[in-house]
């Protein structure tokens, strides 16, 4: 999506900030919205505003900028996208083998809900609401505090 809000663009720097820094030295890669994600099962092409692949990146074609394989993706919300990331484009991600984690990032409230991958195949709903709140990623070893997923971030600007 261009164009995205103030808010929008602090809340996806603060967290691909956060997980660049737990990451260094780690065999994972954090990618911002120009990295495109194709699902090979439904065909579907996407640009996330976060993504994490851990292991080697596979990528569609020689252009190098298409993954195949990520681990967590993170989709901060506007009101023109939230229905169709909460549903259609989860239901497309979860046919990706590698997809373990999905955060949905709130912009006029606190709030992250995270799915996570369990074992059994199962995806287990959590939802975050207080800046004391620290959303813990299995799937990369790394953990997101709200009070820093929304620093700096106004909820009262228009």
């Amino acid at each position: 999506m261009t164009g995205a809000s103030h808010q929008h663009n602090l809340i996806t720097v603060n967290i691909g900030a956060e997980l660049r820094n737990q990451l260094k030295g780690r065999a994972c890669e954090v990618y911002q919205s120009d990295m495109r994600v194709h699902v090979p099962a439904t065909g579907l092409y996407t640009y996330p505003n976060v993504v994490v692949v851990c292991g080697e990146p596979q990528l569609e074609d020689e252009h190098f900028d298409t993954l195949l394989n990520p681990t967590l993706i993170v989709e901060v919300l506007s009101k023109s996208t939230a229905r169709y990331d909460r549903t259609g484009k989860f239901s497309d991600y979860r046919s990706i083998p590698s997809f373990a984690e999905y955060l949905l990032v709130a912009q006029s409230e606190y709030r992250v809900e995270q799915s996570a991958k369990q074992s059994d195949g199962r995806w287990l709903l959590t939802d975050f609401r207080s800046l004391e709140d620290v959303v813990r990623l299995d799937s990369i070893q790394c953990s997101l505090s709200l009070k820093e997923i929304y620093d700096k971030v106004s909820l009262t600007q228009p």
